[in-house]
């Protein structure tokens, strides 16, 4: 059963009644290219265990099982759950979870459902969860890789680096984790129905260590002052977290003792340049 030839795809979903949902944020593929293409990019082998989120029809699905070793599929919308049973039958590698990934226990999923296989993530991303999706499963540190089809405007930004206009707090939290990559980019209209925007694959290596020697949650309390203001200066931005502790003038001496700019924005700091700003910070509060 070809799921992204369009024919097929409106006769399976008219078999079982389904109707899409804006409020999920479903967008079904309707390219063959485009799946396969996902899944050759995730690197997912026989030893490999793969955690897929919002399966749809299961088009990528099929493409994951034909490789992984096994694939855990977490569908919200218990409307795709015959739709599933029928297009993944012929696949003994694969379970499909019925449920809201928000509110999984992510540790316990890969110990139970996927170790001792090498963990890492697949997904057409459900556009609406996009975000607080990707800062769980980096933060939870159990996967080696995570490949996800997202907006292309969401994926500039986790690639996006200092001094650019996507560039923001985002991007320095799936660069603190991750070493992410643009793979590809795919248009809106190999989507049935077609979103009003352009999406792209990126693929993210998960670090083994951080990419800086900081204090984790004080690094990222700077990050987040750091582009609390993004039109004013560093100094003005980091009072809306350190106000509390130091003047704009006190804030203004860190910068510079840091080597930058007085007037310097929170967006043209690197990664590293935030990490010194953290630890000087950090220091001075002492």
């Amino acid at each position: 059963m070809d799921l992204c030839d369009i024919n097929v795809l409106r006769a399976l979903l008219g078999r079982h009644g389904f109707r899409f949902s804006k409020s999920m944020g479903q967008n079904f593929l309707i390219d063959a290219n485009v799946p396969r293409a996902i899944a050759e990019a995730c690197g997912a082998d026989e030893n490999t265990g793969v955690l897929e989120i919002g399966p749809g029809v299961g088009c990528l699905t099929q493409e994951l099982c034909a490789r992984a070793g096994r694939v855990v599929s977490v569908e919200l919308d218990r409307a795709l759950v015959p739709v599933l049973n029928e297009t993944m039958a012929p696949f003994e590698n694969f379970k499909l979870i019925s449920g809201d990934i928000m509110k999984t226990d992510i540790d316990a999923l890969v110990d139970a459902e996927i170790a001792p296989l090498r963990p890492i993530v697949c997904a057409n991303l459900p556009y609406n969860i996009t975000s607080p999706v990707l800062t769980a499963l980096v933060k939870s540190r159990r996967f080696s890789s995570i490949t996800v089809l997202v907006q292309r405007e969401v994926a500039l930004r986790i690639a996006a680096r200092a001094g650019t206009a996507d560039y923001g707090a985002f991007s320095l939290l799936m660069q603190y984790y991750t070493d992410p990559q643009i793979v590809f980019d795919v248009p809106r209209d190999v989507f049935l129905p077609a979103p009003k925007v352009d999406s792209a694959v990126v693929h993210c290596i998960c670090r083994k260590d951080p990419p800086v020697d900081v204090d984790e949650q004080h690094f990222f309390r700077t990050v987040r002052g750091g582009f609390a203001l993004r039109r004013k200066t560093l100094a003005n931005s980091l009072m809306n977290e350190f106000g509390s502790a130091f003047s704009k003038d006190e804030l203004a001496a860190v910068i510079s003792a840091c080597g930058f700019d007085a007037n310097i924005r929170g967006e043209r700091l690197t990664i590293s340049d935030y990490a010194a700003l953290s630890n000087m910070l950090r220091e001075r509060e002492k």
